[in-house]
Formats: structure tokens, sequence, C-alpha cells
């Protein structure tokens, strides 16, 4: 008996939280067609929309060829050995600053560079995801779409030479 009081009790505590949203969510479904309409005669508007776009581009890769590999005539590549055994390799044409190859997960893709304040280097490519960051120490590999680290602590033969030149300089204790 008391095993049928505990399950009708927990059954009639499931249906009065169950029942108050599930009417909630009918009752809230016509608003909210009329908040689309009224923001859609909003997006009319395109005079002053148009401004948004242009400062967006300073910010982000949104050109058209980001989504297909890069051409690779030309370049110069600097092999990344990451923590985790990760390997990656960059790809840079001195007569275009403003964009780098990154060969990741047996893909190239091209990165465009975005303005920082700090003065570290950041390509990102949007539409894949991919974000590289290089400080003078290391660089760092990041998904933006999935928001997690893919590589971090990456290197090459110069970073790490400079690394052991400067633990080898420093005063033992």
């Amino acid at each position: 008996m008391k095993k049928y009081l505990t399950a009708l009790t927990l059954l009639g505590a499931l249906f009065a939280t169950a029942m108050p949203q599930a009417y909630a969510q009918t009752t809230d479904a016509a608003p909210a067609k009329k908040t689309v309409k009224k923001k859609a005669p909003a997006k009319k508007a395109a005079p002053k929309a148009a401004a948004a776009p242009a400062e967006k581009m300073a910010f982000s890769s949104d050109a058209e060829d980001d989504e297909f590999e890069p051409d690779m005539g030309g370049t110069k590549s600097a092999e990344f050995d990451c923590e985790l055994g990760n390997k990656l390799t960059i790809y840079k044409n001195d007569a275009d600053d403003k964009h780098i190859a990154i060969r990741w997960n047996k893909r190239i893709n091209r990165l465009t560079r975005v303005s920082t304040t700090t003065g570290a280097n950041r390509f990102e490519n949007r539409k894949v995801g991919l974000v590289w960051i290089g400080i003078p120490a290391k660089g760092i590999l990041l998904d933006s779409k999935k928001g997690q680290q893919l590589a971090n602590e990456c290197k090459n033969v110069e970073q790490t030479n400079a690394a052991g030149a400067a633990a080898a300089a420093a005063p033992k204790s």
C-alpha cells in the first residue's frame, strides 16, 4: 500500500509540473508569431542596417573562397608540434599577410587575419569554425562552433629552440 501511495504522489507531482509547462508552450506560441511579424518590417529598413555588415567584415572571415582549399603555390610552411601529439602545418605567402592556410586533420583551410588589441596574430574562418591565435611563445587552434580547443601549446622549431635557450640561460636556484 505504501508503494502505491508513493507512486501516486510522484505521478501527481509529475502532472502538476508538466501541465503548466505544456499550457505555457501552447499559449506562448501565438505571441511569438506576433513578435516575428513586428521584427520583419524593421528588417526592411535597409539603409540603417547596411552599416552593420561592413563592421562585421572587419572582425570576421566571410569571404566566399574560405570554404574551398586554397592554392598552395609560392607559400612557406611551418610545422607545429602541439601537446597531446597533435600536429599542424601553417602555410604563409609573403605577398599576402592577411591570410594563412592551415592543415589540420588532413584538411587545408584558409584563414583570414582579424585585428586584435593585444598584438597577437589571430586568424579565423567563420564558415569552418577554425581560429588560430599565435603569440611569440606558442600557438593555439580553437573550434569556435563547438567552443573548444583543438590544439594547444603548438610550437614550431624556432619557438622550441628559443624556449630551450631561455630555459638553459635561466639561473638555477
